[in-house]
């Protein structure tokens, strides 16, 4: 699951709403800080409300994750996805056909979400607006592995590229994806990309449902 589907279901809590989407966030601002789910359980009940909240929402980020990748649709499209790219870039041997595969089923699931919901996603980042990115960075220095000073402007890069939009299109997507192949060292995929993704839209508005089973309460 992506920012959007984490965050959806709580977006009348933004600080939990902000806690769903932290582990992923550190992945791209701060790889070598984790916010891991047992160290963050404990400061769930802390008599900080906000410190609380953001812990709550990392434990549900990964409770989150867990059930959706473990899903049979996911695995399923993975391994499809997987093997279709590296039949059109005769890519055998590098890890980007999965890579690729694994995160535009998430990308195009975000995109779905934010036509099924209209108005939402915007309500996301004006809701972000209203955060106090220190107050964050420090709660999660509580349970991180390791400090970290890069969140606070990480969450607001975030909030300024509003990056979530471009997945409404299939070149905002490739592009997206294709900035996290660069920072990996991967070679992003070249324009026949653009020409593979309109099916595997498709495919995943089809399996939308099984795909976010554990997201029933919204979907």
């Amino acid at each position: 699951m992506n920012s959007f589907a984490h965050a959806l279901p709580f977006l009348d809590d933004p600080y939990f709403a902000v806690g769903c989407c932290i582990p992923d966030w550190l992945s791209a601002c701060d790889r070598k800080c984790r916010a891991r789910e047992r160290r963050a359980l404990a400061f769930t009940e802390s008599k900080d409300p906000l410190i609380a909240k953001v812990a709550r929402g990392v434990v549900q980020h990964h409770q989150d994750d867990l059930w959706f990748h473990q899903t049979a649709a996911f695995n399923q499209m993975v391994v499809e996805f997987s093997v279709s790219l590296r039949d059109v870039f005769n890519d055998n041997h590098s890890l980007r056909p999965r890579f690729f595969g694994h995160v535009v089923i998430e990308l195009f699931l975000d995109a779905l979400l934010d036509e099924k919901f209209p108005g939402e996603l915007e309500r996301f980042y004006k809701q972000l607006e209203s955060i106090d990115g220190t107050c964050v960075e420090n709660a999660v220095n509580l349970f991180a592995n390791r400090p970290t000073d890069k969140l606070e402007v990480g969450i607001e890069r975030f909030r300024q590229a509003r990056y979530l939009f471009d997945y409404r299109t299939d070149r905002g997507v490739a592009f997206r994806i294709g900035g996290v192949f660069k920072r990996l060292k991967l070679e992003p995929f070249d324009e026949r990309i653009l020409d593979w993704m309109p099916a595997a839209r498709q495919r995943v508005i089809e399996k939308a449902p099984a795909l976010l089973v554990g997201l029933s309460r919204v979907f």
